[in-house]
């Protein structure tokens, strides 16, 4: 595993301080299912990262799925 590039690190905080208020303003992870509660981002210079995180609304959670760097 290795860790996230250094100029990607600001993006990252970002997404993770708005999935603390908003989780549902990430892209749906299925288009076919835009409800669904499993959701992504993409973040970084050229989107070249992405985070996939399922809400649980009932409880009130966000988990983190997945850290992708495509760069």
């Amino acid at each position: 595993m290795q860790a996230l590039p250094v100029d990607a690190l600001p993006d990252y905080a970002q997404i993770l301080s708005v999935l603390e208020v908003s989780p549902w303003a990430g892209s749906p992870q299925n288009e076919a299912n835009p409800d669904g509660a499993v959701r992504r981002w993409a973040f970084g210079p050229r989107n070249a990262g992405q985070v996939v995180y399922l809400v649980l609304e009932a409880q009130r959670e966000v988990h983190l799925l997945m850290v992708q760097w495509l760069g």
